[in-house]
């Protein structure tokens, strides 16, 4: 026998909570300034400044030494190799191995 399937009832959504606060008044312009948009068509407004550092030719040695942040990112290193790259400053080292003598 095939199932029948019950079709619920459309469940009545909660009405919007009323609105108590007033709206938020409209700021006045001041009649002295009025706009003047730019035109940064052909013989109009100097476009403004953009950041061109991206395509600046820079010097070997940054480029060099990005490259290499790029490669590392990408190697994949084995674990048991990969643990001393993530080692202790000077510092905290020797606060570990002072505590650890205490304990020992």
């Amino acid at each position: 026998m095939p199932k029948v399937k019950k079709v619920p009832k459309s469940k009545k959504v909660a009405p919007a909570p009323y609105a108590t606060s007033k709206p938020p008044p409209k700021k006045v312009a001041n009649p002295l300034y009025e706009k003047r948009p730019k035109n940064f068509g052909i013989g109009a407004d100097i476009q403004p400044k953009r950041d061109l550092s991206r395509f600046v030719r820079w010097p070997k040695y940054i480029r060099l030494q990005r490259q290499r942040a790029v490669l590392y990112q990408r190697l994949k290193v084995p674990p048991s190799i990969n643990q001393f790259t993530q080692t202790l400053d000077k510092q905290t080292a020797t606060q570990l191995f002072k505590l650890l003598h205490k304990i020992r």
